[in-house]
């Protein structure tokens, strides 16, 4: 009894310190770390983007602006443009772009700003 209490007491803490997002402030290390997990989410075989891209057959490039807000969520996307693409397909990108869930956290009440083409 007393082993698995202390194994229910590890798997919480290690639970509750795995989950804390780095705190990023600067508006360049916003910039270049959103890109690498976008990057990573558009790389196949298992990107979620990709995957997401590949289920609903998107194709061509689209191109965003997108605001990140505190915890690191998309507060909005705008589309700037696409090549390739049609309209239905860049109003899909664009709602899985807004529930993208990024693994930083950025400063309460400040808002960051940053452009991303998708390639499909």
């Amino acid at each position: 009894m007393r082993l698995l209490i202390i194994l229910i007491s590890l798997i919480i803490t290690t639970t509750v310190f795995a989950q804390k997002k780095q705190l990023v402030e600067s508006k360049e290390e916003v910039e270049t770390l959103a890109a690498k997990e976008f990057d990573l989410a558009m790389s196949p075989p298992e990107g979620e983007l990709y995957l997401f891209g590949v289920e609903n057959n998107i194709k061509g490039e689209y191109s965003f602006k997108i605001t990140l807000g505190d915890k690191g969520k998309v507060v909005s996307v705008f589309a700037k443009g696409n090549e390739g693409g049609d309209i239905p397909s860049q109003n899909k990108v664009k709602d899985a772009v807004k529930d993208f869930r990024f693994n930083f956290k950025l400063p309460k009440d400040k808002n960051f700003i940053l452009h991303y083409i998708f390639k499909f």
